[in-house]
């Protein structure tokens, strides 16, 4: 299938994969115009894209140690990408036996944003509707889930639980009801069929001393993150033994997985030749 790629995921992509260096250095705009122009995103664009996450308050103007203008990510813009690399790249294994977190929420009419925003949030942190005002995920979560809502300003309408589920109907049913299983398989699917094969030609490929083409690596690289981000979201990580036959959200991590350790490095030796 072809995937619908916005210049502004891109944009941000390559600020979590490439534009996080320890000193704090701006890209520069020449360098973005260049860096997105390799995975087909216009001039014009790139600028417009900027512009717009910069009135977002997600980018800075900086200049460059020879005075270029550029761009870097602002402080909590960091801070959410940093918040993101546990799920994106290091997926926990979540059990059964460890339990549930819950979260019930209540908004005062007068303050229906924040009751948007909470629920937006929850949702994006991969909680399931258990009820309405009742939302549900694995315990492993807790930590990230209390540490969000307190950034945002939303911990003061939110309860916060751990317990286990005791029925009545099987926790395997119920979790079919919380979450929409079908829906999350079917991005899990959309990934493999669009980056299963890119890593079976790098699979493919003949190995050489100068190792993957950077560009190449870059651009697939670059892709797959852009696709692989919001997954980690979408799907929670449920515990295995709740999940349908042939769930294939373990193949669609391993497939990541490989192309992240094949490609990643390779990659910024055309971010930064």
């Amino acid at each position: 299938m072809a995937e619908l790629r916005t210049p502004r995921s891109l944009i941000v992509t390559l600020y979590g994969a490439y534009g996080r260096p320890a000193d704090h250095a701006p890209f520069p705009v020449s360098e973005l115009i260049r860096l997105l122009h390799a995975v087909g995103v216009d001039a014009p664009s790139v600028r417009s894209c900027v512009s717009r996450l910069k009135r977002r308050g997600l980018l800075v103007a900086a200049r460059t140690a020879d005075g270029s203008a550029g761009y870097a990510l602002s402080p909590d813009a960091r801070q959410l990408l940093d918040d993101g690399d546990g799920r994106i790249y290091d997926r926990p294994a979540h059990r059964l036996a460890d339990g549930w977190v819950l979260a019930v929420f209540s908004v005062p009419e007068a303050e229906r944003s924040k009751r948007h925003l909470l629920r937006s949030r929850l949702a994006r942190l991969g909680f399931g509707t258990a009820a309405p005002g009742v939302w549900i995920a694995p315990a492993g979560l807790y930590e990230e889930t209390r540490h969000t809502l307190e950034r945002l300003e939303l911990a003061p309408y939110v309860d916060l639980f751990r317990g286990d589920h005791l029925g009545f109907a099987a926790t395997r049913e119920s979790v079919a009801r919380w979450w929409d299983l079908d829906a999350v398989a079917r991005l899990h699917r959309d990934f493999l069929e669009l980056h299963e094969p890119v890593l079976r030609e790098w699979e493919a490929a003949p190995a050489t001393e100068e190792g993957p083409r950077p560009q190449d690596a870059y651009r697939d690289y670059l892709l797959a993150l852009d696709s692989w981000r919001q997954l980690p979201y979408a799907d929670p990580g449920l515990p295995e033994e709740l999940l349908p036959d042939g769930w294939p959200g373990g193949r669609s991590a391993e497939v990541f997985g490989k192309l992240h350790e094949r490609l990643r490095d390779a990659g910024e030796r055309f971010v930064r030749p």
